[in-house]
């Protein structure tokens, strides 16, 4: 099922895959990421102008990792403003995904956060760099993969 943002990227010729709609009825997109720094210009020129907020995850072990942006189009007079969810994917090997931080500078630790847990480089980012882990710390914790350095069950440490 096409959305009212899905129709109008159709028709403009931006390419983008439909995920259907969440619980809530909200659009959601899949946009490859060479295409999505362009994509995100457009969508804040159309009125997307507010990032509600952004978040990665691992979609499965050894599988692809998501960036999931949460737009928002605000506009005087408008009870219910449009909003639509975004979501990047790619491949866990070398993750990268151009940074929207010129766009909607809200996303700036957002995207330190997602860099940090999951090791997302988000390109062009003005400051990408650990911001919850120390940064001598080795390996990216909320990938399903992880294996914490020297951990060890509490039951092992009678």
């Amino acid at each position: 099922m096409q959305g009212r943002l899905s129709a109008w990227l159709v028709k403009h010729g931006l390419i983008h895959r439909s995920l259907g709609f969440d619980y809530q009825g909200i659009e959601t997109l899949q946009i490859k990421p060479k295409d999505w720094h362009s994509i995100a210009v457009i969508l804040y020129i159309y009125g997307y102008n507010y990032l509600r907020s952004q978040c990665a995850y691992d979609v499965a072990p050894g599988g692809l990792l998501a960036s999931v942006y949460h737009l928002t189009r605000i506009e005087y007079g408008v009870d219910q403003p449009e909003e639509v969810c975004i979501k990047v994917f790619s491949p866990r090997k070398n993750p990268r995904i151009p940074s929207v931080f010129w766009v909607w500078k809200s996303v700036d630790f957002q995207e330190r956060e997602s860099y940090d847990m999951l090791g997302i480089s988000y390109d062009n980012h003005p400051r990408l760099k650990r911001i919850l882990m120390p940064e001598s710390w080795i390996g990216w914790p909320l990938r399903k993969d992880y294996i914490a350095p020297n951990f060890y069950e509490i039951q092992d440490a009678h």
